[in-house]
C-alpha cells in the first residue's frame, strides 16, 4: 500500500504543473492566431499580447512551485477549499453587476478565509487591488471594461 501512495504522489507532483503549463502553451499557440490591429487603429497593446503575457507569468510560476514548494498531497479536501470555490462562484455572479465590485468582494474574501483578520488590510486588498487593476489596464494598457456601476461612474 505504501509503494501504491508514493507512485501516487511522485504523479500528481509532476500531473498538476504539467497540464497547467500544457494549458499554458495552448493558450499561447491559440493567441498567436489573433488578428492583428492594424497601426492607425491600435491602442495600447495587441490582442494577442495579453494572453501571452499571462500564460507566460503561469508557466514561470508553475516552474517556481515545481522547484521550491513542490505539491503535497492531502487525504481529504479541507473546508477551506470549498469555500474558496464557493467564493469563485459568488465572483461569477457579482461580475454580473460589476466587475470591480465582485473583484473586491473576492479578494477580500478571500484574505479573511486564508486567515488574515487585519481589518486596515482586508479593506486594502479589497480596494486597492481592484483600483490598481483597474487603472493598470485603463490608462497604461488603454483597455476599456464592461460597464458595470463602477465603471459606468468613471466612463460616463
Amino acid at each position: 500500500m505504501s509503494g501504491q501512495k508514493e507512485y501516487t504522489e511522485r504523479l500528481v507532483r509532476w500531473l498538476v504543473p504539467l497540464f497547467l503549463i500544457g494549458f499554458a502553451v495552448i493558450a499561447i499557440y491559440y493567441s498567436t492566431t489573433f488578428k492583428k490591429m492594424p497601426p492607425i487603429l491600435k491602442r495600447g497593446i495587441q490582442p494577442s499580447d495579453f494572453p501571452q503575457l499571462i500564460s507566460g507569468l503561469i508557466i514561470s510560476l508553475t516552474l517556481l512551485m515545481v522547484w521550491f514548494d513542490p505539491i503535497k498531497l492531502n487525504d481529504r479536501v479541507t473546508s477551506k477549499t470549498w469555500l474558496s470555490m464557493a467564493a469563485l462562484i459568488g465572483f461569477v455572479l457579482l461580475v454580473q453587476i460589476d466587475i470591480f465590485i465582485a473583484l473586491g468582494v473576492f479578494a477580500a474574501g478571500l484574505s479573511l478565509l486564508w486567515g488574515e483578520r487585519r481589518v486596515h488590510l482586508i479593506a486594502l486588498v479589497g480596494a486597492g487591488i481592484p483600483i490598481m487593476i483597474f487603472f493598470l489596464f485603463d490608462l497604461v494598457f488603454r483597455v476599456r471594461f464592461p460597464r458595470g456601476v463602477l465603471t459606468s461612474l468613471w466612463y460616463g
